[in-house]
């Protein structure tokens, strides 16, 4: 039985949704939420309610949190706190730092709790990176020909190296990492859904790439089911099939641009600079090459399926934007 959870990451978006799930659930004695800015409902704005959960501020970085865990007797602990855009202010480094480095300090704290036996951790299929030597579907046991080799992406790789390594080290936790697809919901604020919204889309000249999204709502039930029950192993969490850009574009009624490799890239670190939209190298990568994964390990263990395709899941996103197809069509 899940008696006390600590959630990182709750100032952001999907991290609240999942501590006020499960600070909703009456097995589960208490919630406590961790991070470095308190949550957007705890401050002038709202955003979502965290019910009961207890916020503490706590910079994952610092060994303050192996003191948050000890005094609260944490059995279960889900890291949501991954930061997949650096901000404006702090820059990559502080990024790198906040992903790796606040991971290394967590998984140190559980290592040498008494209490904690059950670790969720949110990563993400931007691990598999994109290449054009990819395979059509990426399972979790494959290897990808063209890693990640900056920004989130490589950060998510060795936060799964340092996951892993805990795992050995503590065979008696249960220890679930989930690679999530893109978010998309009317909630989701992110590199990608900032995109989509933009007037006119460049694109690569050439390519069509496959994208994969997963819904808010399954992503937090996922992740739900994952902190209140053991499910040990490493599972990609997507929504069924796939979109090719071309369409996304159309749905969205929006304009493409498309535009030779090299103009792509440098719109990008042009638009980076300005802070309009995060074009980062891996998402350059990705709008050429793309990525699906299957889901089937997932479905398996859990018994479950995810509610929303990814086709659905970005109709939701456009819907909640005031986005439809130009002449109202559809593709």
């Amino acid at each position: 039985m899940t008696h006390t959870v600590l959630v990182t990451g709750v100032s952001r978006h999907i991290g609240a949704r999942v501590a006020s799930v499960l600070a909703a659930d009456p097995d589960i004695s208490r919630v406590i939420g961790v991070d470095t800015v308190p949550p957007p409902s705890l401050t002038r704005g709202g955003g979502v309610t965290l019910g009961r959960t207890e916020f503490v501020r706590v910079d994952l970085r610092s060994p303050d949190i192996a003191q948050v865990i000890a005094a609260a007797d944490i059995d279960t602990v889900v890291h949501m706190s991954l930061v997949s855009a650096p901000s404006r202010s702090t820059g990559r480094a502080a990024m790198k730092e906040h992903n790796v480095i606040g991971t290394m300090q967590l998984l140190g704290a559980c290592q040498r709790s008494a209490t904690v036996r059950r670790v969720v951790v949110r990563s993400t299929t931007a691990v598999y990176g994109s290449s054009p030597r990819d395979p059509a579907v990426f399972t979790e046991d494959l290897e990808p020909p063209d890693g990640p080799s900056h920004g989130y992406a490589k950060d998510a790789v060795e936060v799964e190296g340092y996951v892993r390594g805990f795992a050995r080290r503590r065979p008696d936790v249960t220890v679930s990492l989930l690679r999530f697809a893109n978010f998309m919901g009317s909630g989701v604020d992110s590199p990608l859904t900032r995109y989509f919204t933009q007037p006119v889309l460049p694109t690569v000249f050439g390519f069509d790439p496959r994208l994969q999204f997963v819904h808010e709502d399954d992503a937090v039930e996922v992740l739900r089911r994952m902190a209140t029950e053991d499910h040990p192993g490493t599972y990609n969490v997507a929504g069924a099939g796939v979109l090719l850009l071309s369409q996304c574009v159309r749905r969205a009624g929006r304009l493409s641009l498309p535009l030779p490799s090299p103009a792509f890239r440098l719109l990008g670190t042009a638009v980076r600079r300005a802070g309009l939209v995060d074009y980062s190298p891996e998402q350059l990568r990705l709008m050429s090459h793309g990525r699906a994964v299957d889901i089937g390990d997932l479905e398996a263990e859990l018994g479950w399926k995810p509610k929303f395709s990814t086709g659905a899941a970005f109709d939701d996103f456009l819907r909640s934007r005031g986005l439809r197809p130009l002449g109202g069509g559809r593709t």
